[in-house]
């Protein structure tokens, strides 16, 4: 019997501040109109001090698992896509786990950049097929905020902080997702990076004063390599999943940059009124803009069931992919998943194991 993965539920969550142009124009030598006619982003959301990676991802993680009507204890797999984790380890996905209560989950986390969503969903997808597990929760993250440098105007106009999350649930019905493509190129390495903070380049005076724990950007060529590859990429999936260009109803990209996707959907010579764009609001969120493009998709009913969508991004690798989906709705209700409560649950259970832990060394300790 194949098996078939479907996007069963969605959700997003962003911080509250709003930082605009024009009070980026105070921090750095910059101005709306320059920023709007470069990019296309018009504000960004800036994560508070107790906002997280992993804490923007619980909460979009718990409201796509009310959406899917899933409860936490049924995930199989959490993949949290991100390029801006809490440590280097443990995973920032071990952390959500944690905080959701998903007690039967593994968890990891997968570094791709912006392509990052594309890569999870692709991984959860083939665990699925294969009859390993039968929901997964991947999660798009990021507070990349705390990694610019506010005094360069080249990528601090950029970022912005948010998460995304999707739900996949194993079914022999067919559709959800119909292919994906996956690609990199290791030799682009020095394009788009945040050269420090790894074994190559530990944290020292040295590394900090010469600001190597921002990210670092060559803007023209990364633009040159997007606009390329976002077109081939697109055309690959949709020939992995036997459909043409005309069989899409919604093209939903990596928000990177607003001339990039202009660029890419002429290349395509597809229809801009088709194609998502919401990184006015939000800036560039790197592996979180895809699922959060999608859910004010869904919310302007523009993304609609048994619709084909195609996702498409590109990030620092140099990493590319897309992928083919036909929309699903939530599978029929078996119970009703209260948010609320699971949380509460699932801070409750992470207390009782922290406790158990600290019974645990008092008494080998006095062994």
């Amino acid at each position: 019997m194949t098996r078939y993965a479907h996007i069963t539920g969605w959700g997003m969550a962003v911080p509250e501040k709003i930082l605009s142009n024009g009070e980026l124009s105070s921090m750095v030598e910059t101005s709306d109109e320059w920023i709007i006619s470069r990019t296309g982003i018009r504000e960004r959301r800036i994560a508070a001090p107790d906002e997280t990676t992993a804490s923007l991802a619980a909460d979009a993680a718990i409201k796509a698992l009310s959406v899917a009507n899933l409860r936490p204890i049924d995930v199989d797999l959490i993949i949290v896509s991100t390029s801006s984790p809490e440590h280097i380890f443990p995973a920032s996905a071990c952390l959500v786990q944690d905080q959701i209560g998903a007690i039967k989950a593994g968890a990891f986390d997968l570094s791709a950049a912006c392509s990052g969503f594309i890569f999870a969903l692709n991984m959860a997808t083939q665990a699925i097929r294969s009859g390993s597990i039968e929901n997964a929760l991947i999660i798009g993250a990021e507070t990349l905020s705390r990694f610019v440098d506010w005094k360069d105007r080249n990528t601090c106009i950029l970022f912005g902080d948010g998460a995304g999350a999707f739900v996949l649930q194993a079914d022999d019905e067919p559709g959800g997702v119909l292919s994906a493509v996956m690609h990199s190129d290791g030799s682009g390495e020095d394009l788009l990076s945040l050269p420090a903070g790894g074994s190559r380049i530990p944290t020292s005076t040295e590394s900090v004063k010469n600001g190597l724990h921002y990210i670092h950007m060559n803007g023209r060529e990364v633009f040159r390599f997007a606009t390329r590859v976002m077109v081939q990429a697109t055309r690959e999936s949709l020939e992995a999943a036997g459909l043409e260009l005309n069989n899409i109803q919604l093209l939903i990209p990596h928000q990177a940059n607003q001339r990039i996707i202009e660029t890419a959907a002429r290349g395509l010579d597809y229809p801009l009124e088709q194609v998502v764009i919401n990184l006015d609001r939000y800036g560039n969120t790197s592996t979180a803009s895809i699922p959060i493009a999608t859910c004010e998709a869904i919310e302007q009913g523009r993304l609609k069931p048994d619709d084909n969508v195609v996702f498409v991004g590109f990030g620092g690798g140099l990493t590319w992919g897309a992928a083919v989906v036909k929309w699903t709705s939530p599978f029929p209700v078996r119970f009703k998943v209260r948010p609320g409560r699971y949380r509460y649950l699932a801070r409750l259970r992470s207390w009782l194991s922290k406790l158990r832990r600290t019974l645990e060394g008092l008494i080998w300790g006095r062994g």
